[in-house]
C-alpha cells in the first residue's frame, strides 16, 4: 500500500471509532508508530480537526465528517460474502438489519461494482451441516448486544439441558460468541451468583429491563474465554492421521477441541485443546488404526488401557 492510499485508510479508521490508538494503526499497516505520527501530521497539515491526547489516542473533532467514501470492488464482495454467513449463521433480526446495511452499501457503488456482486450473488453459498440449527423462531441477539450496550439487565427465561430445568434468570451480560453451531451468551446470573454461558437457543424469553448494572466490573469476553480455558486445564493433544481418513474428521474434530493442522507426507498433523484425555482417547479409538499419537504419554496410556479392557472382556 502506498502512502497515499495508506493515509486515506487512517483517516477512515479515525472516523470508525471515537478514539484510535496510535499502536492500533501501527499494527494494522505493520508500520512504527514513527511512521503513524509523520502520517497523523499530514493530516493535521491538509486541515482535519484532529484531537491527540498521549497515551489515550487520536479522534477526529466531533461534527467532522467527511462525505461516505467509495468501497473497492474486493471490499464490497468482503460484504457479500458476510452476508451469506450472516443470513445462515445468525438470527432472523441480525439478518434484516445486515440486509438493510448491505443496501446501502450497494446504493454508492460504481454501476460495474454493483454488476459485479449481481453475477457473484449465485456464486456464494454456505451451507448448514445437518447439526446446525438457527435459534428457533427467536431473535435473541440483537436484544442482548442492545442489553451490553445499554448496560441494562436481561431476564431470561431459560432451560438447561442437562438438568432438564426451566428457571428464570436475571442476567448482566457479557458477551455473544459462536461455537460448534450454537451463538452463547456469557454473562453474570444473578441468580446463581457467578458468570453462566447460556446457549442461546435455549432461551425461551428475553426481556431487556430498565434495571442498570456496573459493566466495569465485568471482564471483557476475551478475558472470560481465556481464563475459562485456563481454569479447565485444557491439555494439548498432538496426533497424525492419514489423509483420506482426516478428510472424513472435519465435523467431529471441532467436538474435540480442534485448534489447527498442518500437512507431514502423506500424514495431517492435528492440534486439540482437549479437557478430557479419556473422552479423547474414546474418540481416537475410532480411527487409530490409521493414526499416530504425538504427545502426550497420557494419552497413549488411557487409549492402552481401554484396549486392554476390551479385549479381556471379548476373551
Amino acid at each position: 500500500m502506498n502512502r497515499i492510499d495508506r493515509i486515506s485508510a487512517i483517516l477512515i479508521q479515525l472516523q470508525s471509532r471515537r478514539v484510535v490508538k496510535a499502536s492500533d494503526i501501527a499494527e494494522r499497516f505493520n508500520i512504527s508508530l514513527r511512521t503513524v505520527y509523520r502520517d497523523i501530521r499530514t493530516l493535521e497539515e491538509a486541515g482535519i480537526p484532529l484531537i491527540g491526547e498521549a497515551g489515550v489516542g487520536y479522534s477526529i473533532m466531533d461534527g467532522y465528517r467527511l462525505p461516505p467514501v467509495m468501497f473497492t470492488r474486493e471490499e464490497a464482495t468482503a460484504f457479500l460474502t458476510a452476508e451469506k454467513f450472516v443470513e445462515k449463521l445468525t438470527d432472523t433480526t441480525t439478518m434484516t438489519h445486515h440486509k438493510s446495511a448491505m443496501y446501502k452499501v450497494r446504493a454508492i457503488l460504481k454501476t460495474a461494482e454493483k454488476d459485479a456482486l449481481e453475477n457473484l450473488d449465485d456464486s456464494i453459498e454456505v451451507l448448514k451441516s445437518h447439526s446446525q440449527k438457527r435459534a428457533g423462531n427467536t431473535d435473541h441477539i440483537q436484544n442482548i448486544l442492545e442489553g451490553i450496550v445499554q448496560k441494562k439487565i436481561l431476564r431470561i427465561d431459560y432451560f438447561a439441558a442437562h438438568s432438564q430445568e426451566a428457571t428464570k434468570r436475571d442476567v448482566e451480560p457479557v458477551g455473544v460468541f459462536y461455537l460448534d453451531s450454537y451463538w452463547h451468551l456469557i454473562g453474570y446470573c444473578r441468580l446463581r451468583d457467578d458468570y453462566r454461558d447460556f446457549r442461546i437457543d435455549r432461551i425461551r424469553k428475553l426481556v431487556n429491563t430498565d434495571e442498570s448494572y456496573n459493566g466495569s466490573k465485568h471482564p471483557t469476553l476475551k478475558a472470560y474465554i481465556a481464563q475459562t480455558a485456563k481454569d479447565k486445564q485444557l491439555e494439548t493433544v498432538i496426533i497424525k492421521v492419514e489423509k483420506d481418513i482426516a478428510n472424513h474428521l472435519d465435523n467431529q474434530k471441532y467436538y474435540s477441541g480442534f485448534v489447527s493442522e498442518k500437512a507431514i507426507g502423506n500424514m495431517i498433523e492435528m492440534t486439540f485443546l482437549s479437557s478430557s484425555i479419556e473422552g479423547f482417547a474414546r474418540w481416537y479409538m475410532m480411527f487409530g488404526d490409521h493414526a499416530e499419537i504425538v504427545k502426550p504419554q497420557t494419552l497413549t496410556d488411557k487409549v492402552k488401557e481401554i484396549a486392554r479392557i476390551i479385549t479381556q472382556k471379548n476373551k
